[in-house]
């Protein structure tokens, strides 16, 4: 085997990184999920209105890709939630999804974007947070504080 060969060969037993790069989804022949959406105000859902196949009565259905992002979503529960319009609006998103030993429920937060503002996790997918297909996503809104900072530019006095 001649050196130049020999450098590209890992060793046996040796683990290779595989780069963690998002391969693009082709949405025109990809066929979106159905993503079920739960929104609540302040705060997310608690994990026991997850049981025996029960969900929170809110349900937002979305039609998405394992590409979309946390920007994007944003944008398609404000289409339909009026209050979450306003700038300055605070979405934390949670992917809750069951429990493989038990039958409960669990919540991992994975990101949150604010409405009218760029953000670290506009750009998180859900495919970068491990989101299965049949798990559900809870999103606590949390609208602006009245008074304050955006009603004077950033200056508090």
């Amino acid at each position: 085997m001649s050196k130049e060969n020999q450098e590209n060969v890992e060793p046996f037993g040796a683990e290779v990184k595989k780069p963690d790069v998002e391969k693009p989804v082709d949405r025109e022949k990809t066929c979106p999920l159905l993503l079920r959406v739960f929104c609540s105000t302040g705060r997310h859902h608690p994990m026991s209105v997850y049981v025996r196949g029960q969900t929170p009565n809110n349900e937002l259905q979305i039609y998405t890709w394992l590409d979309a992002t946390l920007k994007e979503l944003t944008s398609l529960v404000k289409e339909v939630n009026a209050d979450a319009r306003r700038k300055g609006t605070y979405f934390d998103f949670g992917i809750v999804y069951p429990e493989p030993r038990s039958p409960v429920y669990r919540l991992r937060e994975i990101g949150s974007t604010c409405a009218g503002r760029k953000g670290a996790d506009d750009n998180v997918t859900l495919a970068s947070k491990n989101f299965q297909i049949g798990d559900y996503l809870d999103i606590a809104i949390t609208p602006p504080r009245g008074g304050g900072m955006d009603n004077m530019r950033g200056r508090p006095y």
